[in-house]
């Protein structure tokens, strides 16, 4: 039967605070005399915690661009300026795409 450990969020934030490196997280809590599981799980709270702020950024990116890439396809259609077509047509269909492609390397880095 496994054991739970209870992770302390306030020691995470603050090796977050100090933009402390995963290595030196691990020889820190090893020379403090800790055993392997309570360690791993406190590395994987670390890592989940870290990376929480950038998936974040990315659904705020990949939101921004669906919405530029929906705004593009209706100002297509409706065409109320017809010498801005080609710019609205390429342009801001382009912008979209690489707004999407960022917050989707923002997710899956």
């Amino acid at each position: 039967m496994q054991n739970s450990v209870s992770v302390n969020n306030a020691i995470i934030e603050q090796w977050i605070a100090e933009k402390l490196d995963l290595l030196l997280i691990q020889e820190r809590l090893s020379a403090l005399g800790w055993d392997e599981e309570t360690v791993a799980a406190y590395t994987k709270e670390f890592k989940k915690a870290r990376n929480a702020k950038r998936q974040f950024t990315g659904f705020i990116l990949l939101a921004a661009g669906a919405f530029l890439g929906f705004l593009s396809c209706v100002l297509t259609l409706i065409n109320p300026v017809p010498e801005l077509y080609n710019w609205i047509l390429f342009g801001l269909t382009t912008i979209a795409i690489l707004v999407i492609f960022t917050g989707l390397y923002f997710i899956f880095e």
